[in-house]
């Protein structure tokens, strides 16, 4: 699943362009442009007074959740308050060769 606090447009066109358009595609796009579920799962939110001051208001950090049976598994936010807090310079802790690593380590896949 690939959420983003955008509207269901954008979600369609990105997932367009990310060829994953198909029946047969395993990632599901999901739109929450007023950002629902970013405040109710706590600390996603970005807050901090630098991206809100250019415009991005209600919107989320850089985050990946790995959820198993309604479990959050392993949580990891992109982000350095004090000098990227949208994750958009260092987004490496959310990025697949980063990931797949630790989740093959914590679901014991070789």
């Amino acid at each position: 699943m690939l959420y983003c606090a955008n509207d269901g447009a954008v979600m369609t066109s990105w997932r367009k362009d990310q060829k994953c358009n198909g029946d047969d595609s395993i990632i599901n796009f999901y739109a929450d442009p007023t950002s629902n579920f970013t405040n109710a799962a706590g600390k996603l939110m970005m807050d901090h007074p630098g991206p809100i001051s250019v415009g991005l208001i209600n919107r989320c950090k850089r985050f990946l959740l790995y959820i198993d049976d309604g479990i959050v598994k392993y949580s990891v936010t992109a982000e350095d308050v004090d000098f990227d807090p949208a994750g958009d310079d260092f987004p490496e802790k959310v990025l697949p060769t980063q990931v797949i690593a630790v989740l093959r380590n914590l679901i014991k896949i070789q």
